[in-house]
């Protein structure tokens, strides 16, 4: 096997790859229509969560030049929380990203993969040189483009890369093959609740309150020792499923219990659809979520899950957006107004087949959640020995095939 070692200035210059940091935006170029700016806390491990709070108006694109990104650029995060790596998918909206963030795009024929260094960028060989470099100032934890510039990484041939990034890649694909199962069941889902007309605007003679069927910030005793914890970044804009928490001392915010709807309340989380459904945890546990949640739970003889499904309804979430109030960009939803909303009444036979079907669905994709966890772990402990070569990849082939 063929490596040499080469800085990120040497691949630079040889027109392997771009790479540089974000768009130092004012505030006078903010403005619609215009690219969202991906900041740090929306770059996660392997995924973007993007918030789409701020805009950089369409008048300035030029200006912004190569920082706007493109299908398949790797984005590190380079200031406060250094190292979380993720690509941008193919499908993403554009961005352009912020200064905090580093972006990097390998050219086509590049004597480095793409995918490869994505992994790389998990690796040991990376954070040996980072954590050096970070720690060169007494401020936030920072690595600038000097830094970036002086990072050096062994390239194998591309046979060798290639068979890396595949058998880590086969993790991957299994988590991303579960994520669709689970798209697939909310779409199956969205059906069932369609037919029971949550959608159409009700009659005024036989409409139902909402609360008939949904409490509202249900009270629910405070933890008396460290919980669960959800934060904003957590909830997904398309999926139920809470993606990360965390545990800490309850210091007040939202609280909720297994089966509870998280939904966010300001703007534009609430524009953007960040809602989940909490069933991690475990029974009898309660948890703690940021102050800009609303919970909303089932009343007793109401499936669980149809809370979530009124949260994501459309007709739901222009109601709840109509009813913000506050300065221009920290608008909030209180509950109470939430809450003052009106549905056509469910057919009780197709409330209980919805219920039925939809404990089925998400429990399997509680089953799902559980293994892409599994998986992940495997994923972080096979590849800084892959990378190092202590790991030959048939012997890693073995193990991926025993997992997937």
């Amino acid at each position: 096997m063929v490596e040499r070692q080469l800085t990120f200035a040497d691949l630079a210059k040889a027109g392997d790859m771009i790479f540089g940091d974000g768009y130092r935006t004012k505030k006078s170029e903010h403005g619609m229509p215009g690219l969202p700016i991906l900041r740090v806390a929306e770059v996660h491990d392997g995924v973007i969560r993007p918030d789409f709070t701020d805009y950089v108006s369409d008048a300035y694109r030029g200006a912004m030049g190569v920082k706007v990104s493109r299908w398949g650029d790797i984005v590190l995060t380079t200031k406060g929380t250094v190292g979380r790596v993720a690509i941008i998918p193919v499908g993403s909206p554009e961005f352009v990203y912020s200064p905090q963030v580093c972006f990097f795009r390998v050219a086509e024929g590049a004597r480095l993969e793409s995918k490869y260094l994505y992994y790389w960028f998990k690796g040991s060989e990376f954070w040996s040189q980072a954590g050096s470099r970070k720690s060169q100032t007494d401020m936030a934890d920072y690595l600038n483009l000097s830094d970036i510039r002086s990072l050096s990484i062994t390239v194998p041939d591309r046979l060798q890369q290639q068979a890396v990034v595949e058998v880590v890649g086969a993790l991957d694909d299994k988590i991303a093959i579960n994520e669709r199962i689970a798209a697939t069941y909310e779409r199956l889902l969205k059906l069932q609740v369609d037919r029971m007309g949550l959608e159409a605007d009700p009659d005024p003679v036989t409409a139902a309150s909402v609360t008939e069927f949904v409490q509202f910030n249900p009270k629910v005793a405070k933890p008396s020792s460290e919980a669960v914890y959800v934060d904003m970044a957590a909830l997904s804009v398309n999926r139920a499923g809470i993606s990360a928490w965390a545990r800490r001392e309850p210091k007040g915010g939202t609280r909720f219990v297994n089966g509870d709807t998280l939904l966010a309340r300001i703007t534009p989380c609430l524009e953007n659809g960040k809602t989940g459904y909490v069933d991690f945890m475990e029974n009898g546990e309660i948890g703690v979520g940021s102050t800009e949640f609303i919970v909303m739970r089932s009343v007793q003889g109401v499936p669980p899950e149809f809370s979530y499904f009124l949260a994501r309804s459309k007709r739901f979430r222009e109601h709840a957006i109509r009813n913000m109030v506050g300065s221009s960009g920290r608008q909030r939803v209180a509950a109470v107004d939430a809450a003052n909303f009106y549905i056509s009444r469910p057919d009780e036979k197709l409330l209980a087949e919805f219920g039925e079907v939809a404990s089925n669905f998400f429990a399997h994709v509680r089953s799902l959640d559980r293994e892409s966890r599994t998986l992940a772990a495997l994923r972080d402990s096979l590849l800084p020995q892959l990378m190092s070569g202590k790991l030959r990849v048939r012997d890693a082939e073995k193990i991926v095939e025993g997992a997937v």
